[in-house]
């Protein structure tokens, strides 16, 4: 056991792991969650994880039993009633709720319970919807069916009262601090303004799902009995509160107690307390508070008789009967019975010991992590909030991370590299935007900016105006490990943590690829040597005759020294010149030229081709000109669909055709370069912000590629691009080269990649594999990165630090790095996809530059000052590359 362990353990091991329970937390990892070896799973909160043991007695019930519809009188279907009648009782039993007091009614999942209340609650002009800020997007949705009917709504901010010690009172004192009341037109609801008693609703999450909070179950009697100190008899307390309970997230490790906190509505999704099944929750409500529900839809199983030709309904009265509509999920309400036997094998107690104290490790040491500098690196949201209503933490670490200079490091940055490292956690807002903007301190002019700048929920726009717009979390379940939570707390030292003598944090630009062993050192020093006799000599003749003179004197060395001669490694060097001096390079030379015209399909080499100058920009004749597109309108892509690899392509120039070929369809496609092949059918295509004018193809040309990629899609070609989107802070969309984009390509139309910078990661990769921080090494092509141009020559990543190069008589402007993806660890062996962590994950160690792993790098074609162009120039393979050339 290593040294950090064994400090945990003095800390924590009286709660970790389940010491005195019928297996230890190892054993539990050892046998029944035997699929997550190698992998780091963070993200319970969202989805907890089914047990193989619980999974085997679910597949052993429904193998050998027979379960039927329970709306019929057979044998089998009472059976499924006599299992539904008992799963009702264990839900009501996990949460100490008597069958007296309450009902247990089964639903789609916790949102369609939610829904269920707000739908059918007695809503009237004098109603009042209340929640915390803290409360999920489908606790939020009440708010519409409320001011649907009239009633107001607001959200509030809930603080307990510091100095209650000397009370003797059991129940917390707490202070409400309320946001504006939100209404809709009166009006129109004056004129049918039910009488009787006014009811309203106070909604709030037992634990949030942002930060972990817990809040205090007193404000179920407080909202209840006095509800009007809490507001200070605002004018909207009237009538009588009503209170309903987010569980979903907090059942999982800490049940509430209805007995004791007599909520009138509770929601719970079952996927969350023990992973499967999903599409099934409940709603607990008091039986008082049911009966107040009124639900206007009927449907089979909620009535006991109705007649088709008049307006008559008798609907059943049994509370569960009335609002389950259909037949409901009868074999899954049949298995939720193993997952609970789980549960209370290892109880709830132990559970919620277990996961705190992993929460409680990482909480602390996120804290505690600085950079070089002393500055801190982790922002914990909820960790200085003690006047918040909460006894204690739930399983949740919600943060962000900030660079030395202060800056945000992106929560997509981080998922990004998570991933990547086998650790799967959740960023964003986690459909709680009231919690998000309350932590992270966004006001409303924030929010409503950043949405105008583009930013929805699921997105990449995670730092907008210098600010995060999400966080990371992680969060642990029943079966969560001390090695799990050590193997994300070193990812994040590793990765985001700024260290003495480190080069910033993973931003490693043109540093030398080839560090020197200790054989070389000698063969250096002599080099070195040499190089200082040469300066003078160097000082008055030209670089051609320097050229053919030194690598004489490096040969030299061989023989002298007994070393070996790296050319590669000393390909650049200083030369005075005159009164200044010049960095002087090896050569560089076009080494391949690619085409890809299908977007995201296999493309074809080719030793020259021409570029085609339509008056707007030039690109690649027919270069990404084709794309494929799914009948629902998706524009395919290798991401969604990793098979498009398999389709290979090539064109005639001289035959006018375009061949494609599928290793799951026997005839090659042939498909005419000239426009009459079109089916005559045109529509309009937007991606990333550019607006596009395509042409379709016939049936025979779609159903080709639908067998191809066993699914249905249509193929279309690019025929006019004649304009891009212009957001309101002026850039255009996600593309780089705004100006002569025209293809379907994603940022700019060449993409140019260096064989010496590919050799120099294939090097990197292979020694991460040496060192046992991945697995077999891999080698990598330079067509793994999709690039139109391969060069050759030169130090490895010369080209980060290219203005501008010049191929042939062609002239070209960088626009920077080239953003990579998950795409480029996609890869065709003997005609199946395959997928691993190789080689992006190892050049986010040493290309990260703020949320971006680049490598390669992107060019615009540019018309020569006072040169002539031709309609239609050419690349050919041998071309010199002259870098910086204007």
């Amino acid at each position: 056991m290593d040294t950090d362990k064994e400090e945990f353990l003095r800390e924590f091991g009286a709660d970790y792991g389940y010491p005195n329970g019928p297996k230890t937390i190892d054993e539990i990892r050892a046998t029944e969650f035997k699929r997550l070896d190698g992998l780091v799973y963070l993200d319970h909160a969202g989805a907890t994880l089914y047990s193989e043991l619980q999974m085997e007695a679910v597949f052993k019930d429904l193998a050998t039993s027979v379960y039927g519809n329970p709306h019929s009188q057979s044998d089998y279907s009472s059976t499924t009633c006599g299992i539904m009648k008992e799963a009702r009782q264990q839900v009501l039993d996990y949460f100490n709720a008597s069958p007296k007091d309450y009902k247990c009614i089964f639903t789609s999942g916790a949102t369609a319970a939610l829904k269920l209340v707000g739908e059918a609650f007695p809503w009237s002009h004098q109603s009042s919807f209340m929640y915390t800020m803290e409360n999920h997007n489908s606790v939020l949705g009440i708010r519409e069916y409320a001011l649907g009917q009239g009633a107001a709504a607001f959200a509030i901010d809930i603080e307990e009262t510091l100095h209650h010690v000397a009370s003797r009172s059991t129940v917390v004192p707490v202070r409400v601090s309320q946001h504006q009341i939100q209404r809709r037109s009166e009006a129109r609801f004056l004129e049918k303004e039910p009488t009787g008693d006014t009811y309203n609703l106070f909604a709030f999450p037992s634990e949030c799902n942002f930060s972990g909070l817990r809040f205090n179950l007193d404000l179920v009697k407080i909202i209840k009995e006095d509800s009007e100190r809490i507001l200070e008899g605002s004018p909207i307390c009237n009538g009588r509160w009503m209170v309903l309970i987010d569980a979903a997230k907090g059942c999982s490790t800490n049940p509430l107690d209805l007995s004791k906190h007599p909520a009138d509505f509770v929601v719970v999704s079952f996927y969350k307390l023990f992973g499967y099944p999903t599409g099934l929750g409940a709603l607990i409500a008091r039986n008082d508070a049911a009966k107040l529900l009124k639900k206007a839809y009927f449907s089979g199983g909620t009535v006991a008789a109705s007649i088709a030709d008049i307006d008559f309904v008798k609907r059943r009265e049994e509370v569960e009967e009335l609002f389950e509509d259909g037949t409901t999920s009868f074999l899954s309400i049949a298995s939720i019975r193993h997952g609970f036997k789980i549960l209370n094998s290892l109880t709830i107690s132990s559970i919620s010991q277990h996961t705190a104290s992993l929460t409680m490790y990482v909480r602390k040491t996120l804290l505690a992590l600085i950079h070089d500098n002393g500055a801190s690196v982790c922002t914990v949201y909820g960790s200085d909030s003690l006047k918040v209503s909460c006894h204690e933490w739930g399983p949740i670490v919600s943060f962000n991370l900030r660079r030395p200079d202060g800056s945000w490091f992106g929560y997509r940055e981080v998922e990004k590299l998570a991933s990547l490292s086998g650790i799967q956690l959740r960023t964003g807002c986690f459909c709680n935007p009231g919690a998000c903007a309350k932590y992270l301190g966004l006001s409303h002019s924030d929010l409503l900016s950043n949405v105008e700048a583009g930013h929805v929920c699921w997105d990449d726009y995670d730092v907008v105006n210098g600010k995060p717009t999400g966080a990371v979390r992680v969060s642990f379940g029943y079966m969560s490990t001390y090695e799990d939570a050590k193997k994300f707390i070193d990812f994040v030292r590793g990765s985001f943590v700024s260290l003495p003598n480190q080069i910033g944090c993973g931003y490693h630009f043109r540093e030398r690829s080839i560090p020197f062993p200790d054989k070389d050192k000698k063969w250096f020093a002599g080099f070195m040597a040499i190089l200082v006799m040469l300066i003078p000599y160097m000082s008055h003749h030209s670089y051609s005759r320097v050229e053919l003179i030194l690598p004489k004197f490096l040969i030299g060395m061989k023989h002298l020294l007994g070393c070996t001669y790296n050319s590669k490694a000393f390909c650049v060097f200083w030369v005075p010149e005159g009164s200044g001096s010049r960095l002087l390079a090896g050569s560089f030379y076009l080494n391949s030229i690619t085409i890809y015209p299908i977007k995201s399909c296999a493309g074809f080499s080719t030793e020259s081709w021409p570029l085609s100058n339509t008056g707007i920009g030039h690109c690649l004749r027919y270069d990404r000109e084709w794309i494929l597109k799914s009948l629902t309108g998706e524009i395919l892509t290798q991401k969604k669909v990793p098979e498009m690899c398999l389709i290979g392509t090539s064109i005639d120039l001289h035959q006018g055709i375009l061949f494609v070929e599928s290793p799951r369809c026997k005839e090659r496609l042939q498909i005419s370069l000239e426009s009459e092949s079109y089916n005559g059918s045109g529509e309009e295509i937007c991606i990333r912000g550019q607006r596009y004018e395509g042409q379709g193809y016939n049936n025979e040309v779609n159903s080709w590629f639908s067998h191809a990629l066993g699914q249905p899609c249509c193929l279309l070609r690019c025929s006019m691009s004649t304009s891009y989107y212009l957001n309101k802070s002026g850039s255009v969309g996600m593309c780089r080269d705004g100006q002569s984009r025209l293809n379907f390509s994603n940022e700019a139309q060449f993409l140019l990649i260096s064989k010496e910078s590919v050799s120099d990661l294939n090097n990197r990769i292979s020694s991460n594999a040496k060192k046992g921080s991945s697995g077999v090494p891999v080698e990598v092509s330079p067509m793994r990165f999709r690039p139109n141009l391969v060069i050759s020559g030169g130090e490895p990543y010369a080209e980060d630090g290219w203005r501008n190069l010049k191929i042939g008589d062609n002239y070209f402007t960088s626009l920077g790095g080239c953003n990579r993806c998950q795409m480029i660890n996609l890869v065709n062996k003997a005609g199946q996809v395959k997928k691993s962590n190789e080689p992006l994950a190892t050049l986010a160690s040493y290309r990260r530059v703020k949320g971006q792993i680049l490598f390669g790098l992107l060019l615009r074609y540019e018309i020569g000052d006072g040169v002539e162009q031709e309609p239609e120039s050419l690349l050919q393979v041998g071309q010199k590359i002259h870098p910086n050339s204007f």
